[in-house]
């Protein structure tokens, strides 16, 4: 009877050190992306954009709240008219991977501000938060456009990590003429199930219901270790009061965040408007119709100028 209890006992033993090693395993992998570096041939690409579209490139810094330098390319067409548009990439891209969005806002003539998201690039910072400092990293950007610039619209365009703190910086800044996001989560506890679920090559049920004490403890390390509360990040609660016009852009085979992801986010908000991509997988839209994707982009942007008048496409034809 004693070996038996003693036996369980390890067992349960066992069990909670390896949920533990796991969650910790899962937060840390999570808050330390790859940093993919900003090369030369990187600055050379964005040299000869910059040339081909008439456009004046410079490299700028700023402080974040924390004192991470955080840092951007600004690119301002010489036949602008007077409006900005924000990009923000990837998890372990940098700013050279919106250099194909770049080029079609430039052909628009925006101004636009492509920065390295913090622990990404060339910015500084050691952790990806996902959204929670980077929405706040948003707000130092467009306080630099605004005293720099004076842009009399600033839109924001953004896929993937950049789409969630996008959006989820909308829980208070209210700046921005609108914004299209491509590819986002609606909450991080969300996208985790997911995470946990496709290692195993399954849905995300894995990860809420067999492995969920693994995800609560990557939850609860990351608040103890680095006072990060993953539960406050949602896009989706930060989509729900905003009066910012919001775009979401989404695969129908995203298999990296899926697409119900964006559906939730637009059922908490009449006012959002989701464009499902037939065919394309995660912020593949500008693979499978590159044309549409600029048309309908730039359009929503326009639809939402506060300085012009309203353009004739509607939000119906817009949406199919």
């Amino acid at each position: 009877m004693r070996t038996a209890k003693f036996t369980f006992i390890c067992i349960v033993t066992a069990v909670f050190v390896l949920v533990v090693v796991a969650g910790i395993f899962l937060a840390e992998g999570a808050l330390h992306p790859g940093r993919r570096l900003l090369l030369e041939v990187d600055q050379q690409h964005a040299r000869e954009m910059a040339n081909s579209n008439a456009s004046d490139l410079t490299d700028i810094s700023i402080p974040a709240n924390d004192g991470v330098i955080l840092r951007a390319w600004n690119l301002q067409p010489q036949k602008s008219f007077g409006n900005a548009v924000i990009l923000s990439h990837g998890l372990s891209d940098n700013r050279a991977g919106m250099m194909g969005y770049a080029q079609f806002f430039l052909r628009h003539g925006y101004d636009v501000l492509m920065p390295d998201a913090r622990a990404h690039g060339m910015s500084g910072g050691e952790l990806a938060t996902y959204g929670i400092r980077e929405s706040n990293d948003l707000h130092r950007w467009l306080d630099w456009l605004a005293v720099n610039e004076h842009p009399s619209c600033i839109y924001g365009f953004a896929e993937s990590m950049g789409a969630a703190g996008l959006l989820q910086s909308l829980h208070s800044e209210s700046r921005f003429c609108a914004v299209a996001a491509e590819s986002p989560f609606s909450s991080f506890r969300e996208i985790a199930y997911d995470r946990v679920g496709q290692f195993f090559h399954a849905g995300p049920w894995v990860g809420r219901i067999i492995l969920r004490p693994i995800v609560e403890c990557a939850f609860i390390y990351a608040k103890w270790r680095y006072q990060l509360n993953f539960d406050l990040d949602s896009p989706e609660k930060a989509v729900e009061s905003t009066k910012v016009p919001v775009l979401l852009i989404h695969g129908q085979v995203d298999s990296n965040i899926p697409l119900r992801h964006s559906r939730k986010i637009a059922a908490g908000n009449r006012n959002v408007l989701l464009w499902e991509v037939p065919g394309a997988d995660h912020c593949g839209a500008i693979g499978i119709a590159p044309v549409e994707l600029e048309w309908r982009v730039t359009e929503w942007f326009r639809q939402n100028d506060r300085g012009s008048s309203a353009s004739g496409v509607t939000r119906l034809e817009l949406a199919r």
